[in-house]
């Protein structure tokens, strides 16, 4: 179980989840999603556009009086734009009650005489008769797919009927309650009105009426004879508003002298009157909304959300999540990649929308990613820290600080469950525990302080030299070297390590001695060969350890010393490693107890020419003459005292009757 959670792989439960989300795209996606086409459509570069807004501000009201103004100021301001060469004008005024300074019909007849385009507004219920829209539309029986309203409140009939075009002032705010998208047509009582801007520009270009085709999806196609022509929306009618779209400002009380044919929306702006559209820059008055819509249209800027946009951002979610997880495997290699798709995705996104004005969302696929990065990669972290962890707590007795350091930076050194390799295996046992167990007499504590002071004498050169110390067996110890850190000359690095342990126990002696303790002695065996190394053991409990031929012959080359009178013998592959740098002394061809074949053994000592004569004659059969070369050896190798008195008493006891030049051990 604890494999399964910390694979990397369980990144895909969380990729599902993300992708998940972003299918059933939950208010707060959509809302991040919104915000980020803000910015992409604020990105572009502004456009000044032929369009004024005349604001009906404080400063008017201070001139022209209360609000709501006379009906026959209204009539006087229209006359006033159209002298200062206005192209058309919208009133965006609704006047559904009797002006009761009596002026309908001053405003009535100016509204016959100057084209004029005013407002209508949804409501729970109809007051006064709208307009008739001058709508053209295929598919009629579909018109329950439209944004419907209830009721539509119109201007008084002597004012609605005298206007060149009535428009429905509506908006409809997304999710978050911001106007981007505005229907350009509406449904009242199974018919279909205009909004204000398309009645605008319909009066505009002298259309008598606007086209829309539907279907049971809703809106197939809208259109505008002339300039507009083919109008984008969406199935709703909607259309994004370019907010790059610029309008001219100015106050009622402070117009230019010519507007140079221009639409000019009128509107309020006073403190109390009019409230502001919550729109992607901001709030903004509702003739300003309408001028940015209008403009929208007139420079055929299509915005678009393109209808496979979300499946697209799925799929691509999908296929970079999962190939994100599958090279976590390596860790810089994953890290670039993720960067990469990151960006990648955030530049195509900007490309397509300044290429085509597409609509594409970068940040929920960004975000996504780097979820599921973080997941791949905190589930990586900490199986490579709990590996690292085990590794010290395996390895820590074993080998030296460095070696576990660079186990923990990287842990495929390590082949869990074995492997095979040449290694160079060294064992060595204790000499002299017998006497030294009695001085302590019951003092057992006394002897396990000893004990664990010889055992820390022993692991010294072990560890300096990077030997792996696999294990104390009783007085006995098992390390190796080449293992788990390869080393070209462990051959070597086993025999030095070897003889400077052999001389921590002579320095461990003066210790000892000073204490009035008998002195101990150590015998080492050293053997290379392939050997099975790694963690074996049981289901349940294993640890690191060694197994073969090696491993075992390397013991009884150990069980020898004794016999031979050293304290260091050597296997013939690790004699053969080292005899360039380090002395080698051949001993003898034993087959060691267990085994037929023999094997030569050494000890490290300079040898010489009459030591090699020794050794032709005596594995000749030449008993007689090696006997007589005893003394002249002892003489040339006076350190190796013992081993000719051993050799000397094998020689005087006669030769084997099936002698062939291998000597048969019958202990370990």
């Amino acid at each position: 179980m604890k494999r399964i959670i910390l694979s990397p792989w369980t990144a895909l439960l969380t990729l599902a989840l993300v992708l998940s989300v972003r299918i059933v795209d939950p208010g707060f996606v959509e809302s991040i999603r919104l915000r980020y086409f803000d910015t992409l459509i604020a990105s572009k570069p502004n456009t000044e556009n032929n369009i004024y807004t005349v604001n009906i501000d404080e400063a008017s009201l201070n001139q022209y009086g209360q609000w709501p103004l006379p009906r026959a100021e209204y009539a006087k301001i229209i006359k006033n734009l159209y002298e200062r060469h206005a192209g058309l004008v919208v009133l965006d005024v609704l006047m559904p009650e009797p002006d009761r300074t009596g002026g309908d019909n001053v405003l009535g007849k100016s509204l016959k005489k100057f084209k004029v385009v005013l407002p209508n507004f949804p409501a729970p219920n109809s007051k006064n008769k709208p307009h008739p829209p001058g709508s053209a539309v295929v598919g009629s029986n579909n018109l329950d797919m439209m944004i419907t309203y209830p009721g539509l409140v119109a201007n008084l009939p002597i004012i609605e009927d005298s206007a060149a075009g009535v428009g429905v002032v509506n908006t409809l705010p997304e999710i978050d309650g911001v106007n981007r998208r505005i229907p350009l047509v509406v449904r009242v009582d199974n018919q279909l009105y205009p909004s204000l801007a398309l009645e605008t520009l319909r009066v505009a270009t002298n259309n008598s009426t606007f086209q829309v085709k539907m279907s049971e999806l809703g809106v197939e196609k809208m259109r505008l004879p002339g300039d507009i022509g083919i109008i984008a929306t969406d199935n709703l009618s909607r259309i994004w508003i370019d907010w790059s779209q610029q309008n001219k400002r100015v106050s009622l009380i402070d117009l230019p002298t010519d507007f140079n044919n221009a639409i000019v929306i009128v509107g309020p702006t006073a403190a109390g009157i009019a409230n502001p559209v919550p729109s992607s820059i901001g709030s903004i008055w509702p003739q300003d909304l309408q001028a940015s819509l209008m403009a929208t249209m007139i420079n055929h800027v299509v915005i678009q959300r393109p209808v496979w946009a979300d499946t697209a951002e799925i799929l691509t979610l999908a296929v970079l999540g999962v190939i994100l997880i599958f090279l976590t495997k390596w860790t810089y290699v994953g890290i670039i990649f993720g960067i990469v798709s990151i960006f990648g995705t955030i530049a195509s996104s900007h490309y397509l929308f300044i290429q085509n004005l597409w609509l594409g969302d970068c940040v929920y696929i960004s975000g996504a990613l780097i979820i599921v990065m973080l997941h791949s990669y905190t589930v990586k972290f900490v199986a490579e820290y709990l590996a690292k962890l085990q590794i010290k707590k395996q390895f820590g007795s074993y080998v030296n600080p460095t070696i576990v350091e660079r186990l923990q930076k990287n842990p495929e050194l390590i082949k869990l469950g074995g492997e095979r390799k040449e290694l160079s295996i060294v064992m060595t046992d204790l000499r002299g525990f017998t006497a030294l167990g009695e001085s302590f007499g019951d003092d057992v504590e006394g002897l396990t302080q000893i004990m664990n002071d010889y055992m820390t004498a022993l692991s010294v050169p072990v560890f300096k030299n990077d030997g792996t110390l696999i294990k104390f067996i009783g007085d006995a110890s098992l390390h190796v070297h080449g293992a788990p850190l390869d080393d070209v000359n462990h051959a070597k690095t086993a025999v030095r390590t070897a003889l400077d342990m052999i001389k921590a126990i002579d320095e461990f002696n003066i210790e000892l001695t000073a204490k009035g303790r008998p002195p101990v002695g150590m015998g080492a065996g050293v053997n290379t060969g392939e050997t099975l190394i790694g963690n074996i053991g049981s289901k349940t409990k294993f640890g690191y350890d060694v197994l073969g031929d090696s491993v075992s012959t390397a013991a009884r080359l150990e069980g020898q010393t004794k016999g031979y009178g050293v304290l260091l013998i050597i296997g013939p592959k690790t004699a053969e490693l080292i005899r360039d740098e380090i002395p080698v002394f051949e001993l003898d061809c034993i087959a060691v107890k267990g085994k037929t074949i023999g094997l030569k053994i050494y000890t490290s000592v300079e040898d010489s020419v009459g030591h090699r004569d020794f050794l032709k004659h005596y594995y000749a059969g030449d008993w007689n003459r090696a006997l007589q070369m005893i003394e002249y050896c002892k003489k040339q190798h006076p350190d190796m005292a013992k081993y000719y008195d051993v050799m000397t008493l094998r020689l005087k006891a006669g030769k084997p009757t099936n002698w062939a030049g291998v000597y048969h051990a019958t202990s370990k």
